[in-house]
């Protein structure tokens, strides 16, 4: 058997894998909880609306739950692939580039004007993800202005505005209303608790529109990583891809963040695990990040829900320190085979 065989029946196991986990952390978060649901349950709720409190918990509150998990956990997996392979930084992860702090900014100034109730409840989502297209816009117009070239150029620019953004947020806290400021500090950490049923279904489009075009642009980013000349040389027109693919992981960020607040280590710890399996490869490593982003995020928040029932923790707090932790070991282990 060839090594492109064997390429692609490994790929083939770690994405049927992933896709079985993905399985398995979904029908976990379905059952598990407060109130444990059997399957005949399940079934029974899929059939209609009988009116009982099983039907309410499913439908309006674990169901939801698990797809703007499989929405937040893929899009953001895909957002660190795409600027990963874009940068050729392993470090690089959806919120280096200022998008998160532009978001966060985004909720405080809503929350400052007391405009949190407008239009049914979307005015935070709707301000957050203004603010992170305020600081992506920012940076394409230094970028214009300054004809910067480089991406590492662009990453400082992007790292310089993130830790602006900060300082305005905690500017704002500190001049807040201890309400309004409660709720700033539980959507940083990152909840899966979206009642809107429109942002979720906006979110399940976005992410599948940026899985899809992280497989059509699969090709370009093997090609960087052998380096924009390279990738040049070949005929890729460099500068067209990488305005594209960074608007992309942009938007996808900016939208996990309006919807679901600041969850962290996504980005950075899944595309390093798959890569350490599937190679460097993105057609095979978009798809799989994917599944594994979606099923790591869904696995977190059943954790977060049960495990110091009733009370429920933020699912940011469980994706930083295990997320932290697995990126730590593969660290270790890679210096360990050094």
């Amino acid at each position: 058997m060839g090594n492109a065989a064997r390429r692609f029946n490994r790929t083939a196991v770690v994405l049927s894998l992933s896709l079985a986990a993905l399985g398995a952390a979904a029908a976990a978060a379905l059952t598990h909880g407060a109130t444990a649901l059997s399957w005949p349950q399940i079934v029974q709720i899929l059939g209609g609306d009988d009116g009982s409190a099983a039907y309410s918990i499913f439908m309006r509150v674990r169901l939801p739950r698990v797809l703007l998990g499989c929405a937040v956990g893929g899009a953001l997996s895909v957002a660190g692939v795409i600027l990963q392979g874009l940068f050729r930084n392993p470090l690089v992860e959806p919120y280096t580039l200022g998008i998160s702090g532009g978001a966060a900014l985004g909720v405080c100034v809503c929350l400052a004007l007391g405009l949190q109730h407008l239009w049914q409840g979307l005015a935070i989502s709707l301000a957050a993800f203004a603010g992170a297209l305020l600081v992506l816009g920012i940076l394409f117009l230094i970028s214009a202005v300054r004809q910067m070239r480089s991406l590492n150029s662009l990453l400082l620019f992007g790292v310089m505005l993130s830790f602006i953004c900060s300082s305005g947020v905690m500017f704002l806290m500190a001049v807040m209303r201890l309400e309004d400021l409660q709720g700033i500090v539980f959507w940083t950490m990152g909840s899966l608790e979206q009642p809107n049923h429109v942002l979720i279904a906006a979110a399940l489009c976005i992410a599948a529109l940026g899985l899809a075009a992280g497989l059509w642009f699969a090709r370009d980013l093997n090609a960087f990583s052998l380096g924009e000349n390279a990738a040049a040389h070949l005929g890729i027109p460099v500068g067209q891809v990488k305005a594209v693919l960074l608007v992309v992981a942009s938007l996808l960020t900016g939208c996990c963040v309006s919807v679901a607040g600041v969850i962290g280590f996504i980005g950075l710890t899944i595309p390093h695990l798959v890569r350490r399996v599937v190679g460097a490869d993105h057609r095979a490593l978009v798809p799989g990040a994917f599944l594994a982003g979606a099923a790591f995020l869904i696995g977190c928040d059943t954790l977060a829900r049960t495990l110091i029932a009733p009370l429920e923790l933020p699912v940011g707090v469980l994706t930083g320190l295990i997320g932290g932790f697995v990126f730590l070991s593969v660290l270790c282990r890679r210096q360990e085979a050094r």
